[in-house]
């Protein structure tokens, strides 16, 4: 990757509440090789690639703000695995992991592709990532993701564990689709050592189908799972917004991320930058600030840095997600692919 020119030393990043910015979440694509339901529409129409920041671009924009004292780095998409030479972004970022000046590297996928960058991943520097699946059934994986295999991930993940890399699994809880499974999907986890994180479904996008079917409170969720598990609240934190308990039984843990039920707004250390260089300061909102005009205005940061100041003067307090049965429609307009999981 090629070095920006250097600047001078930068303050780190607080909000107007206060709120230090530490995490940033970075969408490299907003291309998929699946179609998940609550995710994107099946005929997408994906970004001109001339819009996408090059991969030198997202290495310069992340280091700015490790100058600035964010100090985990998470590459999503899309499916961050399918931009083509990815795996250089990964070597880039990880001279910050050496400096000591970031703490993680990671990155979330479907994984369809682990197979083949597993090991690359963990020689980069990358510990843990956090693998999408819904569903152990193939059937209703196939049904849920439109265009994915299973027994094609399940392959990524023992990759994965033979690399050495942790893993945890994220499910999204689907009204009437895999609410019946919560169970074998907690027993999946843990038995293999990973934690599982359950996520409520969020209004964001046009999907085929309506969001308030796909729904599933994990209030719920939870109120069920009490009735087969001994659920101890722990204080666990990976820098995200779920919140632990430890299963007795197995003792493996579950994260419970609520948007919609019980939001973590009060505690946001997280800022997402789209593949195309805007900055959303929430995930549920729109406002936005754009980095890609100052980043290709020239090869001194200041531009840039004085971008992200004027970032953290709009983020909000919190989100407006709501799913409304009147409206019908998603609170945010972008997809989930575009802004990054």
């Amino acid at each position: 990757m090629g070095q920006p020119a250097k600047t001078q030393a930068q303050p780190e990043l607080i909000d107007r509440y206060g709120r230090a910015v530490t995490y940033l979440r970075v969408s490299v694509t907003d291309r998929c090789d699946f179609r998940c339901v609550y995710c994107m529409s099946e005929n997408m129409n994906f970004l001109p690639r001339r819009d996408l920041l090059s991969l030198e671009e997202l290495d310069r924009v992340c280091t700015a703000f490790v100058e600035r004292g964010v100090r985990k780095l998470r590459i999503t998409g899309g499916e961050p695995l399918v931009r083509k030479n990815i795996m250089s972004l990964f070597q880039g970022l990880s001279r910050h992991l050496d400096s000591g000046k970031l703490e993680e590297l990671t990155l979330t996928t479907n994984g369809s592709q682990l197979k083949r960058f597993a090991r690359e991943l963990k020689a980069t520097g990358v510990e843990r990532i956090n693998v999408s699946i819904d569903t152990l059934q193939p059937d209703r994986f196939r049904a849920i993701t439109r265009w994915g295999n299973l027994d094609t991930v399940l392959q990524g993940l023992d990759a994965a564990s033979e690399a050495g890399l942790k893993v945890k699994l994220n499910a999204v809880a689907l009204k009437g689709t895999n609410e019946d499974e919560i169970d074998d999907l907690i027993r999946f986890a843990h038995g293999r050592g990973y934690d599982l994180t359950l996520i409520e479904t969020m209004p964001l996008g046009e999907v085929d189908g309506n969001r308030l079917d796909q729904y599933l409170p994990l209030s719920i969720v939870r109120a069920r799972l009490l009735d087969r598990w001994t659920l101890d609240d722990i204080p666990y934190k990976t820098g995200g917004p779920a919140r632990y308990v430890r299963v007795r039984e197995t003792g493996g843990r579950i994260g419970f991320i609520t948007p919609m039920t019980h939001n973590f707004c009060e505690s946001c250390n997280r800022v997402r930058l789209t593949c195309t260089g805007t900055l959303f300061m929430c995930l549920g909102q729109e406002d936005a600030v754009d980095l890609r005009e100052p980043l290709r205005a020239g090869p001194n940061d200041a531009a840039l840095h004085a971008a992200i100041d004027e970032a953290m003067l709009l983020k909000p307090k919190g989100h407006d997600f709501v799913i409304d049965r009147r409206a019908g429609r998603p609170s945010v307009a972008r997809h989930m692919s575009v802004t990054g999981g």
